[in-house]
This record gives structure tokens, C-alpha cells and sequence, in this order.
């Protein structure tokens, strides 16, 4: 099985396809799901905001459209394009990327794996970062 270094390698290679020429802000995302496959995703603005997509519902939306549903682990990497590699902040997935992850991953299990560089890293469960996430059994009560 990979381990959180080569997740966050996978990110760190699909933040090299940020497309964000207004906020200079490159994310990337590498989703692993539990047969091993890995799918990455990066950040794509849009002069109109709206339509921007994170790396992060890219690397689901990605999987999801070929048919994954059981996820393990994503980790994120992110800073202004001026900040070198291990020098700026910890990337947290924003809420509407937290709402997608809940509505496919437990959040008990779902590790997110935020990092500055391929060793130093921060990671909590999905329903740390979610408390009293709202989700489908919320429908069905």
C-alpha cells in the first residue's frame, strides 16, 4: 500500500498543472482509493469565479467518473506560486470540497494529509474536519 510520502509526492506533481492566473494560489491533490489506484487533480480558475474547481473535487470528480466510490486517503498541497516548496502553510480542503469528500468517504477512516513538503505534513480524519457533516443518512432519517 503507498504511504502519506508518495500520496503527497503524487500531489506536489499535479500542483505543476494549477491553472490559477488570478489568485497565483496552485493546489494539488492526490486522492488514493482502496484498490490503490491514485487519481490527482489540481486547481482551475475561471475569470467568472463560479466555475473555478479545487484540486481536490477534481481528484474525485475524476475517480467517481471512472466508476471509484471507496476512498481512503487524499493529500493536499498548496501556496501562493511565489512560496517555495516547504516554506508556506498547511492547505486545508475548503468547505464545499469537505461536503464532497462526506459524501463519499466515512468519516471516522478518510485520512486528509495536508502538507508544506514530502515530510512534514498534518493529518486528521474527515470528520475531524467536519464536525456534524451533514449527509445522506441525514436524508433518509
Amino acid at each position: 500500500m503507498i504511504n502519506q510520502e508518495q500520496l503527497i509526492k503524487k500531489a506536489f506533481e499535479a500542483q505543476k498543472f494549477s491553472y490559477a492566473p488570478y489568485s497565483q494560489f496552485n493546489v494539488g491533490a492526490a486522492l488514493l482509493c482502496a484498490d490503490g489506484t491514485i487519481y490527482t487533480g489540481c486547481n482551475i480558475e475561471n475569470a467568472a469565479f463560479s466555475p473555478t474547481n479545487c484540486a481536490e473535487r477534481t481528484a474525485f470528480f475524476k475517480a467517481i467518473s471512472e466508476g471509484k466510490k471507496d476512498f481512503v486517503a487524499i493529500a493536499i498541497v498548496g501556496n501562493k506560486s511565489n512560496v517555495e516548496k516547504g516554506q508556506g502553510d498547511y492547505c486545508a480542503p475548503c468547505a464545499v470540497c469537505r461536503q464532497v469528500m462526506a459524501e463519499f468517504c466515512d468519516l471516522e477512516k478518510f485520512q486528509v494529509i495536508m502538507a508544506k513538503d514530502d515530510n512534514d505534513y498534518i493529518e486528521n480524519t474527515l470528520g475531524e474536519l467536519i464536525p456534524l457533516a451533514f449527509t445522506g443518512k441525514d436524508l433518509n432519517s
